[in-house]
């Protein structure tokens, strides 16, 4: 009998929905015909692969509006929704420009022994599978895919069980697309169902949690497949004394309360130069209070619901945990039930320490923990004190003394007098370091060529009559 769960709206907090889970034998039927169908689609050869997938960008870009509306359902935002959407679009362009070129073929190059010639030869993984979270659900279900449909291989998708709505918009956009029906499937499910994935599929991508991650990144090393693994973030942000301040509030605020602190990105530390501690946090009180929420209606406010029931109570854990230990709240810090919805205005701390789960902990929520620091030396160990490396910010007077400070943190991409550049500038390669993740990275070329075996092709001319060791 098949499982079903309930499906819950994040503004009301009511389950509204039911969603029937991909058991294992379903799971390994897709790949079984994923497996078959990749071959066709390896043939095509990139520049056809390409004008495939322009066409899932022609089918989402017609039902954009159904998109949008199903994301609302699913996270309760609205603006970031369409950001969403419009950014998903953006980077199939941009895929579809760029991965004929980086995967053409060299031809046949010299080596360094005389009489030896090399043709590179890669070969994509035939089914990836990839595991996608809830605070993105749509770009982060597709950061992963549309590099590895590009690449040759086929993929598996198996989006979050917490926002499943806009799986059925990205059905229909595959269904448009002939040549996708079998190398681009989404499947519904829970954890059950993204186990089954990683058991079956050449090579696995997830975005999620540490804990759930070790689970993957275990299954994968025990199968002997890769697994390409972001995790959690712990973002600090440094403001030196000579920073502009007003700036540094503003990119700040934005990058530790947009999609309501929903991102791996989100800065969730905030290190201040002790002269400028008290004027740096006055204008970020001063700017976080006039952040509104967006209720009663979607487009009443910029901070949507908490998405996730769980993550109500480690917010609420984190906030009390602070509080007890000594931190002040200078703003919000009460999250309240609004029609069944769980909402938390940007919320400021002052007082705190490393002690704090709040500051140690991946929050996931509009909170920025202000901490003070002496001097360079001890931004950079305060920021460094942590199990994550993602992303970080740095602000200062002049680009030199950012980047002098900047490239002493432990983290894979730093935002210079700015926050959360790498969610927009993809240029760029970077790697999550620490428990933030392991594998390529999801930016630059490397993003697609992560999902190709590299095999060599060795020639010695027939012509060349070279002397063997046993002749």
């Amino acid at each position: 009998m098949a499982r079903r769960i309930g499906v819950r709206d994040p503004r009301t907090g009511r389950a509204d929905g039911t969603l029937t889970c991909a058991d294992p034998e379903e799971v390994g039927r897709a790949v079984v015909r994923s497996r078959a169908a990749q071959r066709g689609w390896l043939a095509l050869g990139a520049p056809g692969r390409a004008a495939v997938v322009r066409g899932l960008r022609a089918a989402l870009a017609g039902r954009a509006d159904a998109m949008v509306a199903a994301l609302v359902r699913d996270t309760g935002r609205l603006p970031v929704s369409r950001l969403e959407v419009d950014g998903v679009l953006a980077s199939l362009d941009r895929w579809c420009d760029r991965a004929p070129g980086l995967l053409a073929d060299p031809g046949t190059l010299p080596t360094s022994m005389p009489g030896i010639a090399l043709r590179q030869d890669p070969l994509p993984y035939p089914v990836t599978g990839v595991i996608s979270p809830w605070n993105f659900p749509l770009l982060l279900a597709m950061i992963d895919a549309v590099p590895a449909l590009l690449a040759g291989s086929a993929v598996l998708l198996k989006p979050s069980e917490v926002t499943p709505r806009f799986a059925a918009v990205l059905r229909e956009c595959v269904a448009d697309v002939p040549e996708l029906h079998d190398v681009l499937t989404v499947i519904d499910g829970d954890g059950v169902t993204g186990a089954a994935v990683v058991e079956a599929a050449d090579l696995v991508c997830f975005t999620g949690s540490v804990r759930t991650g070790r689970a993957v990144g275990a299954a994968a090393a025990a199968r002997f497949i890769p697994a390409f693994l972001e995790l959690g973030g712990k973002d600090p942000a440094i403001v030196c004394a000579d920073a502009d301040l007003d700036r540094a509030a503003q990119a700040v605020l934005y990058g530790g309360t947009v999609n309501t602190g929903h991102s791996c990105m989100s800065i969730e530390r905030v290190y201040v130069a002790e002269p400028v501690f008290e004027e740096f946090t006055g204008l970020l009180v001063e700017r976080a209070r006039k952040v509104g929420l967006a209720y009663p209606e979607a487009t009443d406010g910029e901070l949507g619901p908490v998405i996730s029931a769980a993550q109500v109570g480690i917010i609420r854990d984190q906030l009390a945990d602070a509080v007890e230990r000594g931190a002040s709240v200078r703003c919000g810090g009460e999250i309240r039930e609004l029609g069944g919805g769980a909402y938390l205005e940007p919320t400021v701390l002052t007082g705190v320490d490393h002690t704090m789960k709040v500051m140690r902990e991946e929050t996931f929520g509009p909170v920025l923990p202000v901490m003070p620091f002496a001097d360079a030396d001890e931004a950079v160990a305060l920021a460094n004190d942590s199990e994550f490396g993602l992303s970080a910010a740095v602000f200062a007077a002049t680009t030199e003394a950012a980047l002098a400070v900047g490239a002493r943190l432990e983290a894979g991409g730093i935002s210079i007098n700015d926050a959360s550049l790498t969610a927009f500038v993809q240029d760029g390669e970077k790697n999550a370091f620490k428990f933030s993740g392991l594998g390529g990275s999801r930016m630059g070329p490397d993003s697609i060529r992560r999902f190709l075996r590299q095999r060599s092709l060795l020639i010695r001319s027939p012509e060349d009559r070279a002397p063997w060791w046993f002749a």
